[in-house]
């Protein structure tokens, strides 16, 4: 007796909102069927003198509605029954529409989907198990290369959407060893993983399954270089501590490096451009500097990369260095010429403030050189730093010296604190050179606009430092120097400078040609056995020219 007045007390189950809607949609259809099966059999008989069973009326209702047909009663000779066909037939187009929305699109949503169906054919590619940081960046670098590649992405609607993009994705646990087959993991020739904790995990699973796999890791710190390498890691990458040397090292490496000759003297110059340059978004064979008839545009940073002999299609953005060769007057009257560029210092940077001195700004602190005064803030005690304080304060950058400063490191963790951080240092110090890390690399032109002068993105870096691992490229950092060399014309005799410098078997550049106390930069220029010639390039690729050349 308990148990059924239990159950009487129970809710009666109610239907879901689709379950309401499929209802209401069911009963509405019958409705609207029957209602003109009705009316068009008392129109036939009345209207038309056509007595017709109601079966048949219901036939020719469907037809209409349906538009497969109108049967045998066709044509209609009264305005009253064509008035109806007609009201029948839209009303038929419009339940239509409402069959497509209530019953088959939601039919085929609910419908699980395989994104493994939209993966092509994979061979010697790349897998990325996990990837923490702004995907598509990494995904779209590896687009733009036509590297081939599979993203293993452990969030369902993640994979969905980047899938729906374009993107070869698929949904799965990057642990999981069926889901790394999934993957083809095993004609894979490397393992992209950032995954924090289960870096471990996946890269011993994967190499399971596939021994000859190489990996990369992303680690938030240096501190899990050894223990990654253990498992299996063939190269681990912190990279904010990565970006936190970089920065270090384009404080106090500048490159400007010069040759005198008799008038004047021949030189590598870097010409920064700003934030404000007419220049932004320019392709490189569009803008001033390669057209410059003295001028040799000999290589160009490009969001942390050095790209010696940057290809026409480059665009300079406001984040671009561009290191320009030739007599050093004319590189000066150029910089002073174009709006929004200017030269960043000659001489390495004699006074640092380090702004975060979390693992990128412990990192750039130990790279920077013995004789460089440097300044520490962090509003964390526990780091030691010089100054306790906050970084968007103005007091607190007064206290480090921010007036004094001939350059501010930006390392904190949080892009609003970077970016409001730079913006206060600019108001303070007109002076003082700004380098920045940014995390999104969309925030990269708003460090700029705040004042930066230099920005790197973790974002586009990791991106960058995928593809040189993938092509097995090794990306020039600012210690590998542009070195300016000279040599004898004998060695170039019966070349013009245009063919030199387009030879693509050739890492260098020959910058000019001194004659007669002058130098001669255009690319016009036929060199001459008693000419001298000044060759640029990185350290590796002036070291083999100095062993096939006849220096002078």
């Amino acid at each position: 007796m308990r148990t059924y007045e239990l159950v009487d007390r129970l809710p009666p189950k109610r239907f879901t909102r689709r379950q309401r809607l499929l209802l209401v949609y069911a009963v509405g259809l019958i409705t609207i069927i029957l209602t003109y099966t009705l009316l068009y059999n008392a129109g036939m008989r009345y209207f038309e003198g056509d007595q017709q069973s109601v079966f048949h009326s219901a036939q020719i209702v469907v037809e209409t509605m349906t538009t497969t047909g109108y049967g045998s009663d066709s044509p209609w000779s009264t305005p009253v029954m064509n008035t109806m066909m007609i009201t029948m037939q839209v009303t038929g187009v419009v339940i239509g529409f409402v069959t497509l929305r209530v019953l088959v699109i939601p039919l085929f949503e609910r419908t699980p989907l395989n994104l493994d169906d939209r993966l092509s054919a994979k061979n010697d590619h790349v897998v990325l198990a996990e990837y923490q940081r702004n995907t598509e960046v990494v995904l779209d670098e590896l687009e733009e290369l036509g590297v081939q590649y599979v993203l293993l992405e452990s969030e369902e609607d993640e994979a969905k959407r980047l899938s729906d993009d374009g993107y070869q994705t698929i949904h799965g646990d990057p642990e999981d060893r069926d889901d790394l087959n999934r993957a083809t993991i095993e004609r894979a020739k490397l393992l992209i993983t950032d995954a924090g904790d289960r870096t471990a995990s996946i890269v011993l699973t994967a190499l399971e399954a596939n021994e000859e796999l190489n990996v990369v890791s992303f680690t938030a710190s240096t501190r899990r270089k050894a223990a990654l390498k253990e498992v299996g890691v063939d190269r681990s990458v912190a990279p904010h501590a990565l970006i936190g040397q970089q920065l270090a090292e384009k404080a106090t490496t500048p490159i400007a490096i010069e040759a005198n000759v008799e008038n004047d003297a021949i030189g590598v110059r870097e010409i920064l451009v700003r934030h404000d340059s007419p220049l932004h978004g320019v392709r490189i064979d569009e803008s001033p500097v390669p057209e410059h008839p003295n001028l040799t545009l000999v290589a160009g940073w490009f969001d942390g990369e050095l790209r010696l002999s940057p290809a026409p299609e480059d665009r300079l953005t406001s984040n671009t260095v561009l290191l320009v060769a030739g007599p050093v007057s004319e590189i000066t009257a150029l910089a002073r010429e174009i709006a929004g560029l200017r030269e960043p210092g000659d001489t390495a940077h004699s006074n640092v403030i380090i702004a975060g001195l979390g693992e990128g700004g412990s990192a750039a602190a130990e790279r920077l050189t013995a004789d460089t005064a440097v300044t520490t803030i962090d509003d964390d005690p526990d780091t030691n730093p010089d100054i306790v304080g906050d970084t968007t304060e103005p007091e607190t950058l007064r206290a480090a010296g921010i007036e004094e400063a001939t350059a501010l490191l930006v390392t904190v963790d949080d892009d609003s604190s970077a970016l409001m951080t730079v913006a206060m240092a600019r108001s303070l110090s007109a002076e003082v050179e700004l380098l920045v890390r940014i995390t999104d690399a969309e925030k990269t032109s708003a460090a700029v606009r705040a004042g930066a002068d230099y920005t790197l993105s973790v974002q586009r870096v990791c991106a960058r430092l995928v593809a040189a691992e993938i092509h097995g490229e090794r990306v020039i950092s600012p210690v590998n120097q542009i070195r300016l060399v000279r040599a004898s014309g004998a060695s170039f005799a019966g070349e013009q400078l245009a063919a030199i410098r387009q030879d693509p078997n050739r890492d260098w550049t020959v910058v000019g040609v001194a004659r007669a106390g002058e130098v001669l930069t255009d690319e016009s220029t036929w060199v001459r056995p008693e000419d001298e010639v000044f060759v640029a390039g990185s350290d590796d690729a002036i070291q083999k020219f100095e062993r096939t050349a006849d220096l002078s």
